[in-house]
């Protein structure tokens, strides 16, 4: 992937609003195929975009990237053996062991890349004309759709879905914002109103497991205020939920909330296939037909590399002291 495309790559993630990491080779041993400045791009489900080594480092790399995403912090992997990097490494750095038949060795940043929000305000108020205008200056991505024009297809389970109409069309706003599922739906309004859009829905069968993910009323409390405090207060809260992990939504996660109280305060890690370590170099593989199976006395094996596994089969008593799980 050249330059260009891998730059088009990035941003058509960032449209859709999939968070993704970048990972750059910014050092490198030889003998490896990956070299200095070869980068990927991979997506939560474990895609990998571009180059960044062989069938050693890019298990590892898709594993650590993963991770990454889903804890929003950047690694710096040393990837190698363990007899190459005799002193103590610097602060921050992170050593994977990995055996490749080339004996070279590579240096990674893995950053996490993570999308604006997108942000729907339903409504045609000064309120949410405000609270679309105070979100973009933030640099989120954000929609002003008024109430009858506002469908399930305007968001995603990304998105983040303000109802403004003021009691016009709340309802169907509503219904339509829940067919979504996206991370947030909030409703402004007093609480009693909300109760009885809410409890008119339920009346006419919308899940009670969805109605509860219904924000209401939307915003921080701040008491009798104006229609510009009143946006300040929602953004304020979707800034304070966005930055605890709340309002991310993703594998093993129902999106929605119930708010700040009930709320998971962290990313869902990503879902996928069990790691398994290779008896003979102790890396770290992920279990599935590509790890080189192997069943020996009824227990499964997975290995980095051919190499590995034919080690294995010439003499599998001399590995299985060294085995940790598989």
């Amino acid at each position: 992937m050249d330059g260009w495309g891998f730059l088009e790559q990035g941003a058509e993630l960032a449209r859709r609003g999939e968070p993704f990491a970048l990972a750059t080779v910014v050092w490198r041993q030889g003998p490896s195929s990956g070299k200095e400045s070869c980068r990927a791009i991979i997506t939560a489900s474990g895609q990998l975009d571009g180059w960044i080594g062989g069938a050693c480092a890019e298990p590892v790399v898709i594993r650590q990237a993963r991770e990454v995403i889903a804890e929003g912090v950047p690694r710096l992997l040393l990837l190698g053996t363990a007899e190459q990097f005799g002193g103590p490494l610097p602060e921050g750095m992170d050593f994977v062991p990995i055996s490749c038949q080339s004996e070279g060795a590579l240096e990674v940043y893995i950053e996490p890349i993570q999308p604006a929000p997108h942000l729907v305000v339903v409504g045609h108020s000064p309120m949410a004309r405000t609270l679309a205008d105070l979100s973009r200056a933030l640099g989120w991505r954000t929609d002003l759709v008024a109430g009858q024009d506002f469908t399930a297809a305007n968001a995603s389970e990304r998105s983040i879905v303000v109802v403004a109409t003021q009691g016009h069309h709340d309802e169907e706003a509503i219904t339509a914002a829940i067919a979504a599922r996206p991370a947030y739906v909030g409703l402004v309004g007093s609480a009693r109103r909300g109760a009885a859009v809410l409890g008119y829905l339920a009346e006419r069968g919308v899940p009670q497991d969805e109605l509860d993910k219904v924000r209401v009323p939307a915003g921080l409390d701040l008491g009798h205020t104006t229609h510009q405090e009143i946006a300040v207060a929602i953004l304020a809260e979707l800034v304070q939920l966005r930055a605890s992990g709340a309002l991310t939504a993703g594998p093993g996660r129902t999106a929605g909330v119930h708010g700040p109280d009930a709320l998971p305060t962290g990313a869902a890690a990503p879902s996928g296939a069990e790691d398994a370590v290779d008896p003979v170099c102790g890396m770290t593989v992920t279990a599935g037909p590509s790890a080189y199976p192997l069943t020996y006395a009824g227990t499964g094996y997975y290995f980095c590399c051919a190499g590995c596994r034919r080690a294995f089969e010439q003499d599998p008593v001399a590995y299985l002291g060294k085995e940790t799980r598989c």
